[in-house]
């Protein structure tokens, strides 16, 4: 890719926070009014998890000589069927996660313009949103690093806000009479919400995925990794938790704009408007940085060879318009087998199933991190101490998030993954079949 179509390492991480705040906190404090305030213990537990995660992942970019992020990671321990897996079920969640996210914004857009939408018109207006999204990201990674810091304000202005202002408006008694609504035993209700809290952090490893889309990659990546996870960190807690002691948790959990309806109850109803108008933009912002993410993938898999290489093929401006096309059209095709009578039912749903996708190339990542280290001859036990202590505490964190998800989630998300085995089988021949002959 030429160089002035490449993105600079603010606007990489600025496309990884926004990849992560965008659709990444904007629902979940419906969901989490499910569970109350006690759901802090899940945001401190994925917090500390995702963490753990990025610094591993910032030795894997620091050090990694393979080309396509993740992808690149896992084939140091396991080859090309590593490689393969990690980038087929990362494709997938990136499909799934993208119908989430466009809902998000309908959802939003519904409340900002005071309308009730059928099943059947949600549905309608999301395929719409992919489209959008999709379309304006034929300009190439430099125009969507522009437009995603500009649309990541949308979600920073109402959540700085709410985390510090939000905190003069915080009733201490309405935060305790919202810490454990249903009385639910504590390790239900403190940790059964991690899969929700996880899903805000998916993102994190995006700034690995553009890798080939950025400028210096190996000091680039590492800093938008943990730069882009420590900031959204702070903000979710904060702003989640303030929110707890200003509505009733049954209000929050029935709202499809949950920060809209806190401003309006803080600063009247124009400004709950504004809120919802600006993180619906953000929202958007967020998807049209996904769009770009996976586009960029499947380009990254089709120079290996294998996706088929009409995925590889790119504009002047840098874009991989058919294949972006061709996950639009799939994207329209979820959105059309997950209709349902409820918003946040649809998007629990989805997000359950984005998180066990999501975080298999996780797996895959942090057991090569240390063949990584050692292959760029940063080997000695001093240097991998640390590193292989986050990468375990990472994989125990992205385990339980697993379980956590439910067994539906699991099924289907495991099914998929098998699925990848038997479609590496229609290329392993070019990747394998050398090694054999030679014996």
């Amino acid at each position: 890719m030429n160089e002035n179509h490449k993105m600079n390492v603010w606007q990489l991480t600025i496309l990884t926070a926004v990849n992560m705040m965008g659709s990444g906190i904007i629902m979940l404090p419906s969901n989490l009014a499910e569970f109350g305030g006690i759901s802090i213990v899940s945001w401190l537990v994925t917090a500390v998890g995702s963490m753990c995660l990025a610094y591993a992942f910032s030795k894997c970019g620091m050090f990694s000589k393979k080309s396509g992020g993740m992808t690149g990671y896992a084939e140091y321990s396991f080859g090309k069927a590593g490689n393969f897996l990690c980038n087929y079920v990362y494709s997938v969640s990136i499909l799934v996660s993208n119908v989430a996210i466009a809902i998000s914004a309908v959802g939003y857009g519904c409340t900002f313009f005071c309308i009730e939408l059928t099943p059947i018109m949600t549905c309608v207006y999301t395929i719409f949103v992919i489209w959008l999204t999709t379309v304006f990201n034929f300009w190439g990674p430099e125009i969507t690093g522009r437009i995603s810091g500009v649309t990541v304000w949308g979600v920073l202005i109402p959540i700085f806000t709410i985390s510090t202002v939000g905190w003069f408006f915080f009733s201490g008694d309405m935060y305790v009479s919202n810490w454990n609504i249903h009385d639910l035993p504590f390790s239900e209700a403190a940790l059964n919400s991690i899969t929700m809290t996880l899903w805000a952090f998916l993102g994190l490893e995006s700034a690995c995925v553009n890798a080939d889309a950025v400028e210096n990659p190996e000091k680039s990546v590492p800093f938008a990794v943990m730069g882009g996870t420590l900031g959204c960190a702070v903000v979710y807690i904060l702003s989640t938790n303030v929110m707890f002691g200003i509505l009733p948790a049954a209000e929050i959990s029935a709202s499809s704009a949950p920060f809209g309806l806190a401003f309006a109850t803080m600063f009247g109803p124009i400004i709950g408007k504004t809120v919802m108008g600006l993180m619906c933009v953000a929202c958007l912002g967020s998807l049209f940085g996904w769009q770009f993410t996976g586009a960029n993938m499947y380009k990254g898999a089709a120079e290996f060879g294998f996706y088929p290489k009409i995925f590889a093929k790119v504009t002047s401006k840098g874009a991989p318009v058919i294949g972006m096309i061709i996950a639009g059209s799939i994207q329209t095709g979820l959105a059309l087998m997950t209709i349902s009578p409820s918003l946040n039912k649809q998007f629990e749903a989805l997000v359950n199933l984005a998180v066990i996708l999501n975080v298999i190339p996780y797996f895959l990542c942090m057991a090569a991190m240390v063949v990584i280290m050692k292959a760029a001859g940063h080997g000695s036990p001093g240097e991998l101490r640390l590193p292989r202590i986050a990468a375990f505490i990472g994989s125990v964190y992205t385990l339980y998030a697993c379980w956590s998800a439910g067994m539906d989630a699991m099924t289907y998300g495991s099914l998929l993954a098998f699925f990848g085995w038997t479609l590496y089988g229609f290329v392993s021949d070019r990747f394998d079949l050398q090694n054999y002959i030679n014996e």
